[in-house]
C-alpha cells in the first residue's frame, strides 16, 4: 500500500513523518513522573513579547515632564500611561518590576538574553533553550494531545533540549490548525500509519536506531492529535463576537484570546508577540498606537483568566528585550527598564524596584536577566538550581548560578 504525496504532506505537517519535522511531540514520560514525585505544580505561562523594546517612559515608569499623562491604577500609588487604562484597572493582579538592569542594548543578543537568561555565546558552542522550551520540557504533559509550546508569531527555539520542545507557530487565526484532516479520510490514514509503524518496528529490531524510536513516538502523538477534539481550542470562531471584540481585533489581541483558550485545555507555554516597539523616532505617536493594541489584549487576558479561575496557576509576563532612553523613548536602553508579571500565585498589586528621578538608572533592587529567569522558574515550580544534561553528557545550568529570585513577589 502506497501513501499518497498529499497525505504524506499532511502527515508531515502533523508531525507523523520525520522525527524532527515537528518539535512539539514526543515529551518524555519519565520527566513528568520525576516532576510529580518532587511535588512540582503543573502551571502555565504566557509570555507577551513586546519585540523591539517598549519605552518604559511611555508605558510603566512615567517621570515628571513625560509627553504622556500618568493615570492612577486600581492600586493606590501606582501610576502608568494614560494609554493603558484597561490594564490600570487590573493592576491588583500585576507586579511592575521597574528595576530591570541587563546591560545589553542589541536587539538580537538581548532577545536571546531575555528568552534564555544567558548571554549569547556563553554556552560553549551550545545554544541555550528558550523559556518556552524549558517550560515544555519541565511541565509538559506526555498525554496531552496538543503541543506543549505554542507561539503566535516568531519565537526562539529549544536549543540543546532538542526539536521535540520547539514551538508550534500559529499565524492564521481563522483557519485553526490546517492540514490535520486528511484528504483521503481518517480511517485510511490510520491504516497507512499502522503499516508505517510496522516498518519502523522491523527497522528498529534490525538496527536499534534512536531516530526510529523518535519517529514512532512522533507518529503516535500526531495521530492522537488528529483524533483529538481539543484542536478546537485553535478555532477562535467558536468564541462569542463580544469576547473577541474585548480582546481587540488586532493580531495581538486575538493571539491573547488564543492563549487563554490554550491554557484552558492544558498547554503549559504560549508566547504572543507584538512587534514595532523599536521607536527610534516619534515614540509618542508610535507607542500610543501600540498601547492601544496592548491594552485590551493584556487586560482582558488577565481578567478572563481570573474570572475562569485560571489566573493563580497561570503566570503572564509582559516584556521586551530592553527599554528605551528616558523621556524621549528613542534609543535602546538596558540600564533601567520595566517588565510586568501577572497572576501565577504571586504577590501582586505592587511595584518592585525603582529608578532615579530621571529614569536613567536603577535606584534599588536591580534585577538581572538571570534573576528574572529564576523568579519565573520558581513561580512555575521549576527547580532552577538543577542542571540539564546536554549532548555528550555535558552538564548545563538551567539558570545562572548567581541568580537571585525576586523575593518580594513570593
Amino acid at each position: 500500500m502506497n501513501i499518497s504525496r498529499r497525505d504524506l504532506l499532511k502527515l508531515t505537517a502533523a508531525g507523523v513523518v520525520g522525527g524532527s519535522a515537528s518539535g512539539w511531540f514526543g515529551l518524555l514520560a519519565d520527566r513528568a513522573a520525576r516532576a510529580a514525585s518532587q511535588g512540582t505544580k503543573h502551571k502555565s505561562c504566557i509570555l507577551l513579547w513586546m519585540a523591539g523594546g517598549p519605552a518604559q517612559s511611555h508605558t510603566w515608569d512615567l517621570k515628571p515632564g513625560s509627553e504622556y499623562k500618568a493615570i492612577s491604577t486600581a492600586v493606590p500609588g501606582i501610576q502608568i500611561s494614560e494609554y493603558l487604562p484597561k490594564v490600570a484597572k487590573q493592576m491588583q493582579q500585576m507586579t511592575l518590576l521597574r528595576s530591570m538592569k541587563t546591560g545589553d542594548g542589541n536587539h538580537r543578543t538581548a532577545t536571546y538574553l531575555m528568552h534564555t537568561g544567558f548571554r549569547q555565546g556563553s554556552g560553549g558552542g551550545l545554544v541555550h533553550p528558550s523559556l518556552g522550551a524549558m517550560v515544555a520540557s519541565e511541565l509538559g504533559k506526555p498525554d496531552l494531545e496538543l503541543p506543549n509550546y505554542v507561539s503566535v508569531g516568531n519565537a526562539m527555539g529549544p536549543g540543546y533540549l532538542g526539536p521535540k520542545y520547539a514551538p508550534l507557530v500559529v499565524n492564521d487565526f481563522e483557519r485553526g490548525l490546517p492540514d490535520l484532516r486528511p484528504f483521503s479520510g481518517q480511517s485510511e490514514v490510520d491504516d497507512r500509519a499502522t503499516l508505517v509503524d510496522e516498518l519502523d518496528k522491523a527497522f528498529l529490531n534490525d538496527y536499534g536506531a534512536t531516530s526510529t524510536k523518535a519517529h514512532q513516538a512522533s507518529m503516535q502523538k500526531a495521530l492522537q492529535l488528529m483524533h483529538s477534539d481539543k484542536t478546537s481550542a485553535f478555532e477562535l470562531s467558536n468564541e462569542k463576537s463580544s469576547t473577541r471584540d474585548a480582546y481587540g481585533k488586532s493580531r495581538f489581541g486575538q493571539g491573547c484570546l488564543l492563549a487563554r483558550r490554550l491554557v484552558e485545555v492544558g498547554v503549559p507555554f504560549i508566547e504572543v508577540s507584538l512587534g514595532g516597539w523599536d521607536t527610534h523616532q516619534g515614540a509618542g505617536q508610535r507607542v500610543k498606537a501600540l498601547s492601544e493594541q496592548l491594552d485590551p489584549g493584556f487586560a482582558t487576558l488577565v481578567s478572563d483568566l481570573k474570572d475562569r479561575g485560571l489566573l493563580d496557576n497561570t503566570l503572564v509576563i509582559c516584556m521586551g528585550e530592553f527599554g528605551r532612553s528616558p523621556k524621549a523613548g528613542s534609543q535602546h536602553y538596558a540600564r533601567a527598564w520595566t517588565s510586568v508579571l501577572a497572576g501565577g500565585g504571586l504577590k501582586t498589586g505592587q511595584v518592585v524596584g525603582s529608578t532615579d528621578g530621571s529614569g536613567a538608572d536603577v535606584k534599588d533592587r536591580p534585577i538581572t536577566s538571570a534573576d528574572f529567569m529564576a523568579t519565573v522558574c520558581k513561580s512555575l515550580g521549576i527547580d532552577y538550581t538543577k542542571e540539564y544534561v546536554a549532548r555528550g553528557n555535558r552538564p548545563m545550568h538551567k539558570v545562572d548560578k548567581n541568580a537571585k529570585p525576586v523575593t518580594q513577589v513570593f
